[in-house]
């Protein structure tokens, strides 16, 4: 139990403090017992993470061959790690070669070039400079 002593307006108080059940405070004041129910803290407002839904938001793209319904996202380059994208250095249609820079993503505050996995055609990109991404979120598809 602890155990305070205050003067307000010249009278004195005698406060002591006791256990605190469920955000129910026992207190003493000068001899009289008070249950004083204490205000829950407000929880951290949390940043929310936004992720560009990817598949679902895919522009339609004029380059020919480019397919407006669902992106099959098997053979898309996906990011390793949560971040932020900072540039995409590719469009649809764009050919690359095995080990051609297609993302710079941002993580940890280290800027990580992503490689082309394989050699092929950009049949989509599925995410934009400033975009926040999770892990595994398909960046561009590479077919």
């Amino acid at each position: 139990m602890k155990e305070y002593k205050y003067k307000i307006n010249g009278t004195e108080y005698t406060v002591q403090i006791g256990d605190i059940v469920e955000n129910i405070a026992n207190v003493t004041v000068n001899g009289e017992d008070f249950q004083v129910e204490m205000e829950n803290e407000p929880e951290p407002e949390k940043k929310k993470v936004v992720v560009n839904p990817a598949a679902a938001k895919q522009q339609e793209s004029t380059d020919e061959g480019a397919s407006a319904g669902p992106v099959n996202t098997e053979n898309a380059l996906k990011a390793p790690l949560p971040g932020v994208v900072v540039e995409v250095k590719v469009a649809v249609g764009d050919t690359v070669n095995a080990g051609d820079t297609v993302v710079v993503l941002e993580a940890m505050k280290m800027a990580n070039n992503l490689d082309a996995e394989r050699s092929g055609k950009v049949t989509a990109v599925l995410v934009k400079a400033g975009d926040s991404v999770m892990e595994d979120t398909p960046l561009v598809v590479i077919e």
